[in-house]
């Protein structure tokens, strides 16, 4: 039995444990959360009537905390953390066994625990939000700067094509007319391969810019993949690497740019080359699954470090080096994904490589 002078004693922990809690729950900054749960958890310790002996564990889906062990078994209250009505992980308090039982634990003890999961679970709904708003605002300034930077790309490449189509052309001519002349023939070979390849920049900013106008139609990407990779052949041979496709069935329909989905091919496989080691193999796997159709690119190459990881779909980046790449292969790609409502997403290949995985939903 509890004297009056101990009942009001654990009332005053009590009410004391929830003030500290609801503390440090108001102070907190939404950066530094498992600072405020550590102390919540350390706030439990000292509130329990057996405080000596009181053992708290926390959990969550983000965090697992819990204070030092007394013994290896315990009676335990326990009650469940939930973030917007599901659950999200628990609190439970415990007491060494069998020195103490489940009929040690107070009525008020369970009311406050279910106060401070409560407390606990709305400080969670509270960083996703605030999470979820900086999320969101960070794709909104990034879709501003992409939808100016399209705006001007658009303007560059229109402004380009007229004289870079002259330069090729013109320089066709010539090599033409000097074909004795062996140093004058090398090096209108040169001014046209460049030609060729800043025409080729020029197309991958009008794909950005989204200028290419998309011509839909339901076909079977089957065969438009198949000479995507056809068309690297020589490609792959140069560099001693070998392409294995596959797909889960010879008829895969999808409603796509036929074009654009040959960029999409092309870009993945010339990049996954250009990183793969020889004698190594790119994979492509093609499936139709649940409403939505696969695309895996897989290669054995060096992969993505982690520092650039998030900066390899951004227009003009490249870690190659100059002259070998214009950094919108990849964006090319990403906006040409988007634009179908699809998505792209890459991760480790094992042991070596990267693993492209790209989506795109049957409408």
């Amino acid at each position: 039995m509890h004297t009056t002078e101990q009942k009001l004693k654990e009332r005053i922990k009590e009410l004391t444990c929830l003030y500290e809690v609801t503390s440090l729950i108001v102070n907190c900054d939404y950066d530094k959360v498992q600072h405020a749960l550590r102390g919540i958890v350390k706030c439990m310790e000292r509130a329990w009537q057996f405080d000596k002996e009181t053992y708290v564990a926390l959990k969550t889906v983000d965090f697992d905390l819990k204070t030092a062990e007394k013994g290896t078994d315990y009676v335990f209250l326990e009650s469940p953390i939930t973030t917007f009505n599901k659950p999200h992980g628990f609190i439970k308090v415990g007491y060494p066994a069998p020195k103490y039982s489940f009929e040690d634990f107070l009525e008020e003890e369970q009311q406050l625990l279910d106060n401070i999961c409560l407390e606990v679970g709305n400080l969670l709904e509270r960083k996703e939000i605030r999470e979820n708003e900086v999320r969101i605002r960070r794709q909104v300034e990034q879709a501003d700067r992409l939808r100016i930077l399209g705006e001007i790309t658009a303007g560059i490449a229109h402004e380009l094509n007229t004289p870079l189509a002259n330069i090729l052309g013109f320089a066709e001519l010539l090599e033409e007319r000097v074909a004795d002349d062996s140093q004058a023939s090398k090096d209108l070979k040169k001014i046209i391969t460049n030609t060729i390849f800043s025409r080729e920049v020029v197309k991958k900013l009008m794909f950005f810019a989204c200028e290419m106008p998309q011509e839909k139609e339901t076909v079977n990407i089957v065969p438009i993949i198949e000479d995507a990779i056809d068309l690297m052949r020589s490609t792959l041979k140069q560099s001693d690497i070998s392409c294995d496709l596959k797909v889960s069935e010879q008829i895969i329909t999808l409603r796509i740019d036929k074009i654009q989905l040959t960029q999409v091919i092309f870009n993945l496989v010339v990049n996954a080359i250009y990183f793969s080691p020889p004698k190594s193999t790119i994979s492509v796997h093609v499936a139709d699954k649940n409403k939505k159709v696969i695309l895996k690119i897989a290669d054995q190459g060096s992969g993505i470090p982690e520092d650039v990881a998030q900066h390899i779909f951004e227009p003009f980046y490249t870690t190659k080096p100059s002259g070998e790449g214009s950094g919108l292969g990849l964006s090319v790609v990403h906006g040409i994904v988007q634009s179908h409502q699809g998505t792209i997403l890459h991760k480790k290949n094992n042991p070596t490589g990267t693993i492209f995985t790209i989506e795109f939903p049957k409408t």
